[in-house]
């Protein structure tokens, strides 16, 4: 700084530091405090992006879990067609008599339909019958009947199945049905 005289040099470098300083109070009060809102902004940028992506993603299986939902609903009510309902003992009947016919088995006896609550899940909206049947057939068309009748109805089960000999090679049946009851009729 040999080319500025003396008397100049001194004010100078006063307003070099001075401007300095204030560059650098600049850059850490204003530019800094920019740098910070940007990141803020960054920040929420990228959360909002991934909540579009969420909510898209949200939509577009919406239209997939809405179209499931509609053919479960419709293969429910498929399903439902064939349920019990009305008087109990004549649908019982109707469906006995129609179903052994493809099989050798008699039923001769048939018991009064008990109606009464499905214990086996809490709020399960059907009701259940339980009917007693007994009848005669031979051990391995008794084995048909019970897979046929509970392969082709989904709703209906046969338990406590009691065989005692019979005449001869048959055998003498005697088991519960257990079948469903539309919610809606009652």
């Amino acid at each position: 700084m040999k080319w500025l005289p003396e008397e100049k040099r001194k004010p100078f470098l006063a307003v070099v530091v001075v401007t300095l300083a204030l560059l650098g109070l600049i850059s850490v009060g204003l530019i800094r405090s920019q740098y910070a809102q940007l990141s803020g902004v960054k920040a929420t940028l990228q959360t909002a992006t991934q909540q579009l992506q969420t909510m898209q993603k949200n939509i577009q299986t919406g239209e997939v879990t809405t179209k499931q939902l509609e053919a479960a609903t419709a293969l429910l009510a498929q399903a439902e067609e064939n349920m019990a309902s009305g008087d109990l003992y004549s649908w019982a009947y109707n469906l006995l008599r129609l179903f052994k016919q493809q099989y050798k088995v008699e039923i001769p006896e048939m018991g009064h339909p008990v109606e009464g609550e499905v214990y086996l899940i809490p709020g399960f909206p059907y009701r259940q019958m339980r009917l007693i049947i007994a009848g005669k057939a031979y051990y391995h068309d008794i084995g048909k009947f019970v897979a046929g009748i509970e392969n082709n109805y989904p709703y209906l089960r046969l338990t406590d199945v009691k065989i005692e000999p019979a005449e001869g090679e048959k055998l003498s049946f005697k088991m519960d049905l257990l079948a469903l009851i539309k919610p809606d009729v009652r």
